[in-house]
């Protein structure tokens, strides 16, 4: 990586706080007094709030599930391209360095979802976890939200779409093994590239790539439909990895490789261009040119079907790369479908005594 500069603060993504569009207050641009602080030392507040409900309805056409939940909001994770966090500023928060030092926790996840599974007019769908911030950040580890939602999700046997960069989710095999066995959940680990230093740059407080292909291998040998996701690919930077990480997921188990586009839409093309002309100067503009031409010479599309997976020809050679890659690897791959018949008797028990 490009050397860089004495301000870059190490451990986190977001190296600013951008204003919240929503409200005049202007933040610090320089969130630490580099001559009096640590620069590693900026804390994590986790803040309790406490939703009405836990289920987000998916409208985007772009998006294969029907109905996403989210057990934290911001994610200490920081990762600098996340498209998420651009909803911190909803909360009041920036989607700067507060995306990632702001956690909000909701601990009545667990009681909003079994509220909602055990309703007459729920009708079984699947839902993602971590449609927005991952449920398995590092303080899953203390709080176990997402664990006990697991649980509701086996009691009401209803199907549970994970996507995670955390290799905490091998906590909970246990449950993940039941589901698994009558077809109630598929899981998605998140691996943007097989380089840890360029990882680390991207991604810092996300597990590392060893443990995240050891993740895939173990999943896979336990029964567990898993497929990786190499999202975003950002070009130039990881999209000369996508055969190569193919075939190597390919070969710990896994099903299929997706992935998108970066897409750096409102505060997150700040965050993004001030990370990297800090940490890559001598590459971003070839990067941020090469996101340009995928989305008609703008940082992001908004444009329905198009603008996961872009447009020219950039984005194009990123297809055909998959393509390929997936007719060599992946040619035979497949993936049980849903179990959507089990939900309704566990719904309603007591119908099986007449």
């Amino acid at each position: 990586m490009d050397e860089k500069k004495d301000t870059y603060i190490k451990g986190r993504g977001a190296q600013i706080n951008p204003a919240n569009r929503f409200h005049n207050l202007v933040y610090d641009e320089n969130p630490v007094d580099w001559e009096q602080e640590d620069k590693a030392d900026i804390k994590t507040d986790f803040i309790d709030v406490h939703p009405k409900t836990i289920l987000n309805k998916i409208k985007s056409p772009d998006i294969p599930s029907d109905y996403s939940m989210n057990p934290y909001q911001g994610c200490e994770h920081g990762c600098i391209y996340c498209y998420a966090r651009n909803s911190h500023n909803y909360w009041g928060y920036s989607a700067g360095l507060e995306f990632e030092t702001k956690i909000l926790v909701k601990k009545t996840a667990p009681k909003l979802l079994e509220e909602k599974l055990k309703s007459p007019k729920w009708k079984v769908a699947p839902i993602s976890m971590s449609g927005n911030t991952d449920c398995y950040q590092p303080i899953e580890g203390k709080l176990e939200i997402t664990r006990a939602c697991l649980k509701v999700f086996w009691k009401y046997r209803h199907p549970v779409s994970i996507i995670t960069k955390n290799s905490l989710i091998l906590r909970d095999l246990d449950i993940l093994k039941k589901l698994a066995e009558h077809r109630l959940v598929h899981v998605a680990i998140s691996i943007t590239s097989l380089k840890e230093e360029l990882r680390r740059f991207l991604e810092p407080r996300t597990a590392t790539i060893a443990n995240r292909l050891k993740t895939v291998q173990t999943l896979a040998e336990a029964g567990i439909p898993v497929m990786v996701m190499m999202a975003p690919i950002i070009p130039g930077l990881n999209d000369q990895e996508i055969l190569k990480l193919t075939k190597t997921v390919a070969d710990l188990g896994a099903y299929h490789v997706g992935y998108t586009i970066v897409r750096l839409e409102k505060d997150v093309a700040v965050v993004f261009e001030d990370w990297i002309r800090k940490a890559m100067p001598d590459r971003a503009d070839k990067v941020l040119n090469a996101i340009k031409s995928c989305h008609g010479g703008e940082l992001n599309s908004r444009e329905w079907g198009t603008r996961m997976t872009g447009k020219g020809n950039v984005a194009n050679i990123i297809r055909e790369q998959f393509r390929i890659a997936h007719q060599l690897y992946l040619k035979d791959a497949s993936r049980p479908p849903y179990n959507l018949e089990l939900h309704q008797d566990f719904k309603t028990p007591q119908l099986k005594l007449f």
